[in-house]
């Protein structure tokens, strides 16, 4: 993905000569929008979120995006208040004070990706450089001025909305209790870390009428006495997996691994390895489906918008049934009844099991761009080439949705019937999203 935008945007940092009128060739390169994208989710991976608080950015930065984008095209487009819960109206611009709306819609981006979670400020030499490109590539003071304030009264009024979805409550909620009962989850070495996010179904969903909508069916029962038993027999299906993994299986794996924060342990030596969680590595693919098509630049920020809101509403979704279920992980099992020294290919995340966060938001994730780019999509993913894994091709989003579904089997995370299950129910949360939301007119 790096690659791709850093071909796309080279010339946008490139100084012309004859630069007094060329700001719209600048500015409204939907590439920019794409790169202003990957600036965030470098921020978001540098702040070591974990993946529900970082699909929490994502989706109110590419609200604010396009919110403006809808004001500048009414004719195209329609804003989201109304549609959203709590999102009850967004500022228009003001008559007779001239726009531009992309280069807004930029700063709306930056403004709220970078503050809804974190302190301002985390953006601000990108953000500087998008004002300095703006002018020096001609584009009017006054413009300038009416593009940055509505910008920011954008921004303001996505930001004032976000402080409604209880985050501020969950961050002092009650911590989760640990009981060590069988079939229970209890935490995972290396870091034997604290289950994350106890409370994030109890965030106010976005378009879901409550986070039990979809709620799924109980797993199987734990039994690892009866060798017949379902449960058995899925935990030996996945220990005898591991065991054998071919290199394509391995790469696959490792493709959606998307491990925000990965303890690596040799020896007395610790240290931490980062990568763009799962709800990052589907923006990284928003981006490249719209560069793959040449999209244009209201068409990108739609496609950025449906998908992150999917993506935060999967989260809330899936969360609701892992702390409802409260699943142990393979790796528990296994070591304890099985084989003490078993490790699953990947680092076990520090959630409970069932069901699958990955699997859930990427069958979400793959039904938003589906409605926004076509079920017949083929393009290369190169989103994990700058963290060293080679690049994979998918002939459409659901075909790498499916095959997420086995990567997190692969990687000894997850029972494969607990994916099924869980790209079934994200892809319900996903047709839900795309049928209720009107967006484009």
């Amino acid at each position: 993905m790096k690659q791709i935008i850093g071909i796309a945007v080279a010339a946008f940092f490139f100084v012309s000569c004859n630069r007094q009128k060329d700001y719209q060739t600048i500015i409204h390169n939907p590439g920019l929008y794409s790169r202003t994208v990957y600036e965030l989710n470098t921020v978001v991976m540098g702040n070591n979120f974990n993946p529900v608080v970082a699909s929490r950015n994502y989706a109110y930065a590419a609200i604010a995006g396009y919110e403006v984008i809808a004001a500048g095209a009414p004719n195209q487009y329609q804003s989201l208040a109304g549609q959203l819960k709590g999102l009850k109206s967004v500022p228009g611009p003001e008559a007779g004070k001239e726009i531009d709306f992309p280069y807004a819609a930029l700063l709306a981006y930056c403004k709220v990706g970078e503050a809804v979670t974190f302190p301002e400020g985390s953006m601000q030499l990108y953000v500087d450089s998008l004002k300095k490109m703006a002018k020096d590539h001609g584009m009017p003071k006054a413009m300038r001025a009416n593009s940055e304030a509505y910008a920011q009264a954008v921004g303001n009024a996505i930001l004032a909305w976000s402080k409604g979805d209880n985050y501020a409550q969950t961050r002092s909620g009650e911590k989760y209790t640990v009981i060590d009962s069988p079939g229970r989850w209890v935490p995972t070495p290396p870091m034997y870390a604290q289950a994350a996010e106890p409370h994030w179904m109890e965030i106010r969903t976005m378009v879901l009428d409550s986070a039990n909508q979809f709620r799924p069916v109980p797993p199987p029962k734990f039994d690892i006495k009866d060798k017949n038993s379902e449960y058995y027999r899925n935990v030996m299906m996945i220990k005898q997996a591991v065991d054998s993994l071919n290199d394509e299986q391995k790469h696959i794996a490792a493709f959606w691994d998307d491990n925000p924060f990965k303890m690596n342990v040799s020896g007395h030596v610790m240290f931490s390895t980062k990568k763009f969680s799962p709800p990052g590595h589907w923006m990284s693919i928003t981006g490249i489906a719209a560069q793959t098509v040449k999209a244009d630049f209201a068409t990108t920020v739609c496609a950025f918008a449906k998908t992150s809101i999917a993506l935060f509403d999967a989260f809330i979704h899936c969360w609701d049934a892992k702390y409802l279920y409260n699943t142990v992980r393979p790796e528990t099992v296994i070591n304890k009844y099985f084989d003490p020294n078993w490790r699953p290919y990947l680092q076990t995340p520090a959630f409970p099991e069932y069901t699958c966060g990955h699997s859930t938001i990427s069958s979400a994730a793959a039904e938003a761009l589906t409605s926004v780019f076509g079920d017949h999509l083929a393009y290369t993913d190169s989103t994990e080439l700058e963290f060293g894994i080679a690049n994979r091709s998918f002939k459409s989003f659901r075909d790498a949705a499916e095959e997420n579904n086995w990567a997190r089997f692969y990687g000894g995370l997850h029972y494969h019937n607990s994916c099924i299950a869980s790209t079934k129910y994200g892809r319900m949360v996903g047709e839900l999203i795309v049928n209720r939301l009107k967006m484009r007119k």
